[in-house]
């Protein structure tokens, strides 16, 4: 990797090996096992392979992990009870329902059924009130993910110009909220924006999550910038007929050369989501036992 592409793989690999190191001893000292539910409605073929490296992942980390496959015609009332069922279940410290649902659940209702201190997501409108307001939330996967490697990556971010692309309630407006709380001057812009070129150059950290293919060009970027690229894109291989292949929000050839570091899709933003989950379960199950809290892996 040249010096100014940031890792996530690698960086991925050492958030899940203090994860394990934590259950290792919650198991040791403690005698506790922290669980994560994984909630599947239908057989939608991306949500499947999510659900599986999930599964995976957990059981790696030494902890349980607890698939529940609902058929697509599933009732909402089938759905709520066995929601109501993990909220009650001990063993259960973090659960996971896998989005989106099929079209005649109400995805808002069912995340909002979750027992907040379970909801490993940070979807819950109680945790989107806490972390919006600056208490102990359970914060989302991915601009959690996105924090863990700019702290890494600057140690403070105090007074830095942080610009982010997107203002969806999954990533744009949770990572504006931690921006905030690390004490950055947050802008968020989106496709309305106006001169958004210039409100781009103004950043010392550009977060990118517009989920548009390739929409930053390089010379929207600082030079010296950092690079944050959320977006997973699969536009048409330019070379090979009737394949795909993936990209971020931003140009990487042309943002590479004027940005100080920045994260490759694939291979950046994208492996930490499922290592902040798994960080997030372990965090929850710390303070359903009233437990410190793992370092370094909660904001």
């Amino acid at each position: 990797m040249s010096p100014n592409i940031i890792d996530g793989k690698a960086f991925a690999a050492k958030v899940r090996e203090k994860v394990a190191e934590h259950t290792a001893r919650l198991k040791s000292e403690h005698g506790i096992t922290p669980g994560l539910a994984v909630v599947l409605v239908g057989e939608d073929p991306a949500s499947e392979v999510y659900v599986r490296s999930k599964g995976k992942a957990t059981v790696e980390a030494g902890m349980n992990s607890y698939e529940h496959n609902l058929p697509a015609d599933s009732s909402e009332e089938t759905l709520l009870e066995l929601i109501d069922r993990l909220n009650n279940d001990p063993d259960v410290h973090g659960i996971l329902v896998q989005l989106p649902l099929p079209d005649h659940l109400d995805s808002d209702l069912v995340i909002n059924a979750l027992d907040p201190a379970k909801d490993v997501d940070g979807f819950h409108i109680s945790n989107v009130g806490l972390l919006g307001t600056g208490q102990k939330s359970m914060v989302p996967c991915t601009p959690l993910g996105c924090l863990m490697m700019l702290r890494e990556h600057h140690g403070s971010l105090s007074g830095l110009n942080a610009v982010v692309l997107g203002r969806s309630n999954i990533v744009g407006k949770p990572m504006a909220q931690l921006l905030l709380g690390d004490s950055c001057t947050v802008t968020i812009a989106h496709s309305r924006t106006r001169d958004l070129d210039q409100v781009c150059r103004s950043a010392d950290i550009l977060v990118a999550a517009v989920g548009r293919p390739e929409m930053v060009p390089g010379d929207w970027v600082k030079p010296g910038a950092t690079v944050i690229d959320v977006g997973i894109n699969r536009i048409p291989h330019p070379e090979k007929e009737g394949k795909t292949r993936l990209v971020g929000d931003v140009d990487f050839e042309s943002a590479a050369k004027a940005a100080g570091a920045i994260t490759p899709v694939p291979g950046g933003v994208g492996p930490m989501t499922i290592a902040c989950l798994l960080a997030n379960t372990l965090t929850a199950c710390s303070r359903a036992h009233g437990l410190a809290e793992p370092e370094g892996l909660t904001v």
